[in-house]
Parts: C-alpha cells; sequence; structure tokens
C-alpha cells in the first residue's frame, strides 16, 4: 500500500472454499426511492464540504440493496460514478490474504504457529530481527514488530509530493520491499506491541506462494473471487500500471494538507508497491459480496473463523481510534455504542471502507477516488456514514 506520510500511517488502515456460493446480485446506479438518506447526506457533504471528486457507498441488509453516489468518476468528462466501477482497494487486500493463509491452515498446509524463518529461511534478516520467533500469526495481526517499510525516509521523500509523479511507476519485487524494512531495527520483540506494517502482509503473501507452488494471485482467484463470482476483482500483474473495465479516475493531493492544493490524476500507478499488502483491484458490490460471506462464515471453518476474529485493540494513535484488530480484519466502535467489522484500505487517489455487522448480513462499502477531504479526512467521512446507517436515530 503506497503510503507517504507516518501521520498518514497511523490513520490507516484480504484449498476448499466453504460453501462459498454467494452470487453478486444486480445492483441500480440510481439510489432507491427513499433509501438511505443518511448516507446519501454524507455523500453529498463529502463532495459539497469537504471537496473530494466523487464517493460511492453500497448498502447491503438483508435481501435489499442499495447504491447512493456523489459527485463525479473523472473530472474531465463530469461522469457520474457507477455502481460496478472498478478502484484500488489498498490495504483490504490483506483481508483477502488472510483468508487464503486460513484456508491453507485449515488444510493442514501450514501452521499460524510456524515462525517466519520455517517458511522464507534468510528472507528476515536484519539487525536485531528474531525470524524464528516471529509467526504467521503475528504477521496476520502486527504483532511482529517488524518495521513498516512505507514509513521509510527515502520511501517518503520519493512518494511525497511531486517526487511521486517521478516514482509512481517505479518497480519492486516483494523481496526489494522486505529489504527495506530489514535496513530499520525492529519496532519491538515479537509478540511485545502492536504497529500496523504492511510488511507483514508481504511475507504473508511470499509465504504462500511457498506453501502453494504458485502464485498469490492465482490462489486469491482460485479460493475467492471465483467461487464468489466477483467479477469486477482482480490482482493487477506488478508491471500493469492501468485498473481494466468500467473505472473513474483517481485523484491526489500528494499528502500536501492545503485544502486548495492542486489534484493529481494518479490513476495509473504501479501495483507492486504494495503488493499483499495492498495492490488489489475492486468495486463496491464485490466488496459487499466478499465481506458478507466472510463474517457470514461461508469462506472458513469455525476453528479458523475464531482465529480471524480474535482481536486486539489497537494502541491509541497508531491507528484508527476505537478499532481492534485481528487477522486480516477490524472492528470499530461507533460513538452510539455500535460495533462494525470489516477493513479499509488507502493507496494514492482512492480510500475504502467496508464495515458491517458481526453475521455480515447488514453492511456498508464506500470509497472515495481522492486522498483528501477538507478539514478532515477519508475516514471522517467513513466513520459518519457508518453512524448514519448503523446508529439507532436519537
Amino acid at each position: 500500500m503506497r503510503i507517504t506520510t507516518r501521520a498518514t500511517v497511523t490513520a490507516l488502515l484480504a484449498g476448499a472454499v466453504l460453501t462459498a456460493t454467494a452470487a453478486t446480485p444486480a445492483f441500480a446506479d440510481q439510489a432507491e426511492q427513499g433509501g438511505h438518506p443518511g448516507v446519501q447526506t454524507v455523500l453529498d457533504r463529502a463532495v459539497t464540504e469537504g471537496g473530494v471528486p466523487g464517493i460511492v457507498a453500497e448498502v447491503r441488509d438483508g435481501h435489499r440493496n442499495w447504491f447512493g453516489s456523489a459527485g463525479v468518476a473523472d473530472t474531465a468528462t463530469g461522469r457520474a460514478r457507477h455502481a460496478h466501477d472498478r478502484f484500488r482497494i489498498g490495504s483490504t487486500t490483506k483481508t483477502f490474504v488472510a483468508t487464503v493463509l486460513l484456508q491453507l491452515a485449515a488444510e493442514g498446509r501450514l501452521s499460524l504457529d510456524d515462525s517466519v524463518e520455517h517458511w522464507l529461511p534468510g528472507v528476515v534478516d536484519g539487525p536485531g530481527y528474531e525470524p524464528d520467533r516471529i509467526t504467521v500469526r503475528q504477521l496476520l495481526n502486527h504483532t511482529s514488530g517488524i518495521y513498516n517499510f512505507a514509513v521509510d525516509e527515502k520511501v517518503i521523500d520519493e512518494n511525497k509530493g511531486t517526487p511521486f509523479l517521478q516514482h509512481r511507476f517505479d518497480r519492486y519485487t516483494p523481496e526489494e520491499l522486505v529489504r527495506i524494512a530489514m535496513a530499520h531495527q525492529p519496532d519491538f520483540a515479537p509478540g511485545a506491541g502492536w504497529t500496523y506494517s504492511d510488511t507483514n502482509y508481504v511475507l504473508a503473501g511470499m509465504i504462500v506462494e511457498r506453501a502453494t507452488g504458485s502464485t498469490l494471485a492465482e490462489q486469491i482467484e482460485r479460493r475467492i473471487v471465483t467461487p464468489l463470482g466477483l467479477t469486477g476483482t482482480y490482482t493487477p500483474a506488478p508491471d500493469d500500471v492501468t485498473i481494466h473495465g468500467p473505472h473513474g479516475r483517481g485523484y491526489s493531493h500528494l499528502w500536501d494538507l492545503d485544502p486548495n492544493a492542486p489534484a493529481y490524476d494518479v490513476t495509473e500507478l504501479s501495483p507492486s508497491w504494495g503488493w499483499a499488502s495492498g495492490d488489489m483491484i475492486s468495486t463496491a458490490p464485490d466488496l459487499a459480496t466478499f465481506f458478507g460471506a466472510l463474517l457470514g462464515g461461508r469462506l472458513l471453518p469455525p476453528a479458523q473463523q475464531e482465529e480471524m476474529f480474535t482481536m486486539i485493540p489497537t494502541p491509541k494513535g497508531k491507528w484508527i481510534d476505537n478499532a481492534t484488530y485481528g487477522l486480516g480484519v477490524s472492528s470499530i466502535k461507533l460513538d452510539c455504542g455500535a460495533t462494525v467489522w470489516g477493513m479499509g484500505g488507502a493507496i494514492n487517489g482512492s480510500w475504502s471502507y467496508t464495515y458491517g455487522t458481526r453475521d455480515g448480513r447488514h453492511l456498508l462499502a464506500t470509497n472515495v477516488n481522492g486522498d483528501w477531504v477538507k478539514g478532515s479526512g477519508p475516514i471522517t467521512v467513513f466513520t459518519d456514514e457508518l453512524s448514519a446507517e448503523f446508529c439507532p436515530a436519537s
């Protein structure tokens, strides 16, 4: 996941498939009459007051489906955003990766207690690291202590501000991303703390490939995308800088906090930067389908489902407020007391959230095609959407 400031990082945020036969329902590109006015109000304000180019939301509540949008998919043409438009999902990729690893654990092909050194001998090789003590589980729940390559100073210098425009097509291998992290001391001893680290999921993706003998993209396609009928979801090739199929544009202020900073079209960029930590592309309906199946227990056996949703409170100031983190999933406690479950993700020009009830029957998937909101940030808008949908009216 391409992240370029420490402040942004702390604010941010994927065998057999068990009875995973849920199909994506048909969706209209217009909000149903009398649908979800609270959510629609938040979408409208994100554009009129927050200045985002465009925003979409998909709501599933039992058998009822609703789609809302505001703003535009393309500022040059004025085209509206549509339900099946594709966008980059950033760290929501992590949930797909964690699901694959847990399926492999259910099949007995690996254990969550296996060490990183067992699967990737010599890869985690930096001062202060103990790869024989770092487990697969600790990668997935961010308790490994492994430094986040995305906050390396050189990485930030090359990807903040206009330098990003020259480096946006740089290609990295997973091994190169890990080596960037290995130049830094670990954040803490294995299991002794919690810090969000994209390096954890790069290593997790490498373990999937070592355990299966095939690519991570092939495993995600075979185990999740195809069984669930996710027609707009795919993992781009490392050198594929485009988004295939219907899509809008993605816009960035290049992490300039000035609300009047110019917006740059950054739709095309190298996905190799995120790889297993944030390279996938999807749609709002597909994300709702995926999380509905995952939360509903249709992708993992009960033992692995329990592992995935064994949550750790995230330290204050290190991630999203009032959040917990499991294995590639998180929960957020809203101000009204309701708790929602899912995952969010960000990459230059695209921020997304998909959260819902623990049983997966009531979900909201949302995306903005910009990486700023005047006076706050996309997470504030997303939280307002969730509150509008999941908090009882006062």
